[in-house]
């Protein structure tokens, strides 16, 4: 955690003087979030919060944030595919509810504020994270049935749409939905690469017709989370499974309890 909040303060640190060494701040940031999307799936959510506390106006922080999943998706599949980690077919049919989830989300996230869905976002992550915790702790593992086509649309429509809302990119959504209902860890951060590129499309087209692409801020995103990616990616496929979940959860823990301190803070500031 100390590479990122080192980039956060750089980030911020540089507020309105050279753009060039803020830039620099921001690719860090960027880098970090890469490790960590590729590593355990988690991590783009981290982008959009530190990038408003660096001076980003939220909607131009969401609408570059959406456009660096694109490429952190693209690389995150093909590492992920590379080992037999994603399974496609439940892939197909997540991304064909993610993709117009995604668009709706973007187009609404241009006219309102997304405080209350990120403090939901965030119980429900914290939840996810001490649940996993718990199981792993316990030894108790439980098989699950399959789940259903129309079930992963519904699934996709709806990570596709809060992800597009809160530009958090879909993993932070799908992760600990999955390995909730008792996916594997690797095979749940596989889907969550996946599910990253229709719903960085369709928000990315949603945010460039609602015009919150700045597309500067977008380019030094996708260049540093691209990078990231791939070093993440190798460490998810040298570590242990049960040392990842862990992980997995340690991270939902910590990651949902900002966003939820977060916008309850900024909930009650606006009232």
């Amino acid at each position: 955690m100390v590479p990122l909040l080192l980039a956060i303060r750089m980030a911020a640190a540089f507020g309105p003087v050279p753009v060039t060494r803020r830039m620099l701040g921001i690719a860090g940031l960027a880098l970090v979030s890469g490790v960590l999307i590729g590593c355990i799936g988690i991590g783009g959510v981290l982008l959009v919060p530190c990038l408003t506390l660096a001076g980003i106006d939220v909607h131009a922080a969401i609408g570059a944030s959406m456009f660096s999943y694109i490429f952190s998706g693209a690389i995150g599949v093909a590492l992920y595919a590379r080992h037999g980690s994603i399974a496609w077919g439940s892939a197909a049919w997540l991304g064909a509810g993610a993709a117009p989830g995604a668009f709706l989300g973007a187009v609404l996230a241009a006219h309102m504020g997304a405080d209350v869905l990120l403090m939901l976002v965030g119980a429900t992550v914290v939840f996810a994270g001490w649940r996993i915790l718990r199981r792993r702790s316990s030894g108790a593992e439980r098989e699950r049935d399959a789940l259903e086509p129309m079930f992963l649309a519904g699934i996709g429509a709806a990570v596709g749409l809060g992800s597009a809302l809160t530009g958090t990119g879909g993993p932070v959504l799908l992760v600990p939905l999955l390995m909730w209902w008792g996916a594997p860890v690797l095979a749940s951060v596989g889907l969550s690469q996946a599910i990253q590129v229709p719903i960085a499309l369709m928000a990315t087209l949603g945010n460039v017709w609602s015009g919150s692409l700045e597309l500067l801020l977008a380019g030094v995103l996708s260049v540093g989370v691209a990078i990231g990616t791939v070093a993440g990616a190798r460490i998810a496929h040298a570590v242990p499974a049960a040392y990842l979940a862990r992980m997995v959860a340690i991270a939902l823990v910590l990651v949902g309890a900002v966003l939820a301190v977060r916008s309850g803070h900024n909930m009650a500031t606006g009232w």
